[in-house]
Parts: C-alpha cells; structure tokens; sequence
C-alpha cells in the first residue's frame, strides 16, 4: 500500500496498524541485506500501533496519519533511539528530545518503524558506508548499483517496501537524489534565507548548514509526500492542478550533462506532458553554475563547525565535539572533505562573507527574476545526469563517465541538478519520470518559486497520474 491507502484502510477498520506494522517489521529483517536501517524500533512500534487500534474501535476522531509506519533518517532526533548520523563517534548517541518534525508526524499518528541508513555525517551522496554498523545499503532495483545520499537508507526502505514513507534531510540533494534512483517521490522544502521563509523548523537535526539544511518528506508517491508535508505544516493536503496550461522553463544548464539513456526517458515523459497541454519555455540561467562555486561548499564547511556544537548542546551532549567526530570518521571521502570544516582563517572567512552577502543575493535574484519575466511556473530538469551507477566498494565514491566521456566527478556530477536551487532555498520535488532499458530508475526534477511548494506538489499529484508509478523491485 501507498501511505494514503494505507491511512485510508486503517481508518475505515479494513486493516489493523498493529498487523501492518508487524508485517512490515518482518519484511524489513527478510530484506535486512539492503541496509535500508540502521535501527529498528520494534517494541515502541507495536505498542503505539494496538493504542491507534483501540482508539478506532472506541468510535474516537483518529488524527490523520494514524496508524501510518515511517523511517526516520539516522540524522534526526528521535528520543529513546540512536542518532548516529552513520559516523562512529555518534553510534551510541541517545538525544534526549525528538526533532520538531518527528514530534509533528507522531502527533499526527505516525509510527516511528526505526532509524535508517544515510551517507555519513549527509556528507556525500552514495549511502555507501565504511562504519560497520551502518554498512553500505543497495538499491532494491540492482543491489550492485548505489541508492544515493545522504538520505539514502530512506529512499531504499521506501522503494523496497520496508514503509510507505519517511523523512530524510537535504542539503544540496540528499533528499531527491536518493528518491530519483530509488524510484520514488521527495520534496525539499522551502528554506530561503534560513529565517521566516522556512517550511519546517530544524531543530533536533544533526546539522550542516542552518541556511541551507532541510528536511525533507519522501514516500512512494507523490500523494504521500503531501499527506506528510500536511502533518508537519498543519494544512490542509495538497491536491491536484491542471497540467493545460502549466508553464515550465527548460535551463540549458540544467541539461547540457545528461546521460542518453535519461535524457531518452526524460523525452518521453515531456512528450506525455506537452500532449496534456504544457509549453516548455526555453530559457537559460547563464550565471548559476559560477555564482554556485563561491556559495555552495563555503556555506556548508562554516557553518558546519558552529552549528554541530549547538546541535548537541541541544541534545544533551555536551561531551561531543566536532574535533572528535572528525578523528573517528570512517568513510574516506567523507574524511577528505571533512577537513575543510575544522580550518579556521580569515580567508575562509572572509570567503563565507562574500557567499552569504553577495553571491547568494545574486543567484536567488536570478532565480527570482528567471520565474517572474518568463512566467514560469516551476524549472523542469532530470532530477540526476545519471541513473544509479555502480558501488565503489573501495573508495565509497569515486568517478563517473557520461555518454563515454572522460571520467569526471561522481559527487559533483550528481548534485549538479539539485545543488543550485538548495543554495538559494526554493523548494523542489522529484518523481519518477520512468525506467532505462536496463531497469534503473529515472527521476523528474521541478524547483519553484520561494513559498511554492503546495503548487509544486500539486503539479507533481497530476504529472505522476500522468506518467504513472514503477513497477515494485523484486525484493
């Protein structure tokens, strides 16, 4: 079941949350060789489920997620479970407090099935992991290919049917790039400035950046991703909106790097939606890629040093340091590009200042004047230049090659998409356009407007009803 048929059915009395989250449990251990989770909350679970069961059997109003299991990724407070942020430092770190999203989505009646596996400390985007007890999860459509990250655990559990829904977090595409090669649906929320223009408040989340760190809702569907963002936001779910009409800009930056066999299934799909009466307007955004340069990483490697420390203050450890995390990490990568965290310099200083106070400003006035002078609704790119490339067992991350060109970057080839709008906090969501001829999922991109994200769940409602859902793995 999809989260709304699976809400639905409970709440008519047609299934029990307890046997739901039963069933789910162990079909999570059957498929344990995914390394979707970390944790499992099994206990809890059952308990919260039986209460949700005998509250619908008395005849009282259930809230509107009752009964609905989810994953939460390892990043996110959940008081009583780990919050490992799949780092070594952090494996037997308990937070005395649950995030404030995961306190929304319980209030709501969701069932906190456990932890799930991420790329360490959500600084990568492969989900594979060299810290033993999180391991390097699979994707459920070709367990030799890479699930994304860093929210990577959550897409696999999602796709590979462990639950209907969960949460991630998403920095510069940790949520999207895991959804896209999984084969379901995210959305990043709105950020803007990291003040009042926020979606969801962050606190209780292990962080990178707070002027561009989000979570984020993933589910198979992109129904249940707004069922989600109507929990945590307290609105009403979204519904859907006309496709005739719809005004979509096509950035050549955004397609200049795409891999034939996505850019195949990524014209079919537009083919689908030109037919059902959307106009593609052809207009580029010239500056992104060099104004993201000086913004994007100079952000994350500042304010990663002053937010950790504040988070676990927070959160009840304050024997934690960031010096500490760093000597523990496992992954290679994550090692390597960690180290820019802890130095300290006027220059670094001085090239954070400029990033908040002159070139970001630049690059969302672009994106801002690019909606309102071309009146477009939202900017429509395959949400990845690759589908799920081969684990690098060996380095956790290494190079790819598109269309048989010279190897390049697999990070930055990946997030190339994504990167730019989560610089500037517009909202976006993915959702599958189809499959390659070999059977990998390819994943549709929309980023909107600052404040759009109803509109843009909307669009996607009645874009996914158009292309249709995948076939389940066969796990």
């Amino acid at each position: 079941m999809t989260a709304s048929e699976a809400v639905k059915a409970i709440a008519d009395g047609r299934l029990s949350a307890e046997t739901y989250v039963r069933t789910l449990l162990a079909h999570g251990k059957a498929v344990s060789g995914y390394n979707a989770m970390i944790s499992w909350n099994d206990e809890q679970a059952i308990k919260v489920a039986r209460s949700i069961d005998a509250l619908r059997q008395s005849g009282q109003q259930l809230p509107l997620l009752a009964g609905l299991p989810i994953v939460v990724k390892d990043n996110i407070n959940t008081k009583g479970l780990p919050t490992t942020g799949a780092t070594p430092a952090l494996e037997h770190f308990v937070p005395t407090n649950d995030a404030w999203v995961v306190t929304r989505l319980i209030e709501a009646g969701a069932i906190v099935l456990g932890k799930a596996n991420m790329h360490e400390l959500a600084f990568g985007i492969t989900t594979t992991n060299f810290a033993s007890f999180a391991g390097i999860a699979k994707n459920p459509y070709d367990s030799t290919r890479m699930v994304g990250g860093s929210s990577g655990g959550t897409g696999v559990a999602i796709a590979a049917r462990i639950a209907p829904g969960g949460l991630g977090t998403d920095t510069g595409g940790s949520v999207r790039i895991p959804a896209a090669l999984n084969g379901i649906a995210g959305l990043r929320p709105s950020v803007g400035n990291g003040g009042k223009e926020r979606r969801y408040d962050g606190t209780g989340v292990l962080p990178l950046s707070h002027t561009r760190d989000t979570v984020g809702p993933m589910g198979r569907t992109v129904e249940d991703v707004a069922l989600l963002d109507a929990a945590i936001t307290r609105t009403d779910v979204a519904d859907s909106a006309p496709l005739r009409g719809l005004r979509l800009g096509i950035p050549t930056t955004y397609w200049d790097v795409v891999d034939a066999e996505v850019l195949s299934v990524m014209k079919a799909a537009m083919a689908k939606l030109e037919h059902a009466g959307v106009t593609f307007v052809e207009v580029d955004l010239p500056n992104v890629r060099s104004l993201a340069a000086k913004t994007g990483f100079r952000l994350v490697f500042h304010e990663a040093a002053l937010d950790m420390p504040k988070y676990f203050a927070a959160s009840g450890a304050t024997d934690i340091t960031v010096e500490r995390i760093a000597a523990a990490i496992a992954n290679p990568d994550v090692k390597a590009g960690f180290q820019a965290v802890l130095q300290r310099s006027p220059a670094n200083e001085q090239e954070y200042a400029n990033a908040v106070s002159v070139f970001r400003p630049a690059m969302r006035a672009q994106f801002d004047a690019y909606f309102k002078i071309n009146a477009v609704d939202a900017i429509l790119s395959p949400t990845t230049p690759l589908a799920a490339v081969h684990i690098d067992a060996e380095k956790g991350s290494s190079t790819v090659s598109i269309n048989g060109g010279p190897p390049v970057n697999e990070f930055e080839t990946f997030i190339r998409n994504c990167d730019p709008g989560s610089i500037v906090g517009i909202p976006g969501i993915t959702l599958p356009a189809g499959m390659t001829e070999g059977g990998l999922p390819v994943g549709i991109s929309l980023d909107g407007p600052v404040g759009s994200d109803r509109q843009l769940l909307a669009i996607g409602i009645s874009m996914e009803r158009l292309l249709g859902t995948l076939p389940s793995p066969k796990t």
